[in-house]
């Protein structure tokens, strides 16, 4: 399938493309707060700059979308049809960071928790109370 917009305007609406501030970081921060957690944001001094930092309960929350962070089974995880073979090594990069800097915060003692964009939408309550309830069992 032939793309319908030109090259320039893919790139512009590519760089549009916020890695930070996003509509699901900062509803889940919403979130979180009204919920009584006060939280950094994007913590230089940690691997892979977690979204989401509560350093009372040692815990590192990064927010994914799930075109770009792979999520297993979601519909939204596809592949574009064109330049495909650049895509899959785009997200297995992605997909290989993610677990590399995860493992490096385990390993100083964090908790990570990954929070998916279709399940925070799904059910943002359900969402709030399983990472309340994980939270509390690292305190």
């Amino acid at each position: 399938m032939v793309d319908r917009v030109s090259g320039e305007r893919r790139s512009w609406n590519m760089s549009r493309i916020r890695s930070r501030d996003t509509g699901p970081e900062i509803h889940l921060r919403s979130l979180l707060h009204r919920a009584g957690f006060r939280f950094r944001l994007h913590a230089k001094d940690l691997d892979g700059k977690p979204d989401i930092v509560l350093p009372k309960y040692r815990t590192a929350i990064f927010v994914h979308g799930c075109f770009w962070h792979r999520h297993t089974n979601c519909r939204n995880a596809t592949i574009p049809s064109t330049r495909a073979e650049f895509w899959q090594k785009k997200f297995d990069d992605n997909v290989a960071r993610d677990r590399r800097n995860s493992a490096a915060l385990e390993a100083k003692g964090w908790t990570v928790i990954t929070v998916w964009d279709c399940d925070l939408k799904a059910d943002p309550d359900r969402m709030l109370q399983n990472l309340s309830a994980k939270m509390r069992e690292v305190a």
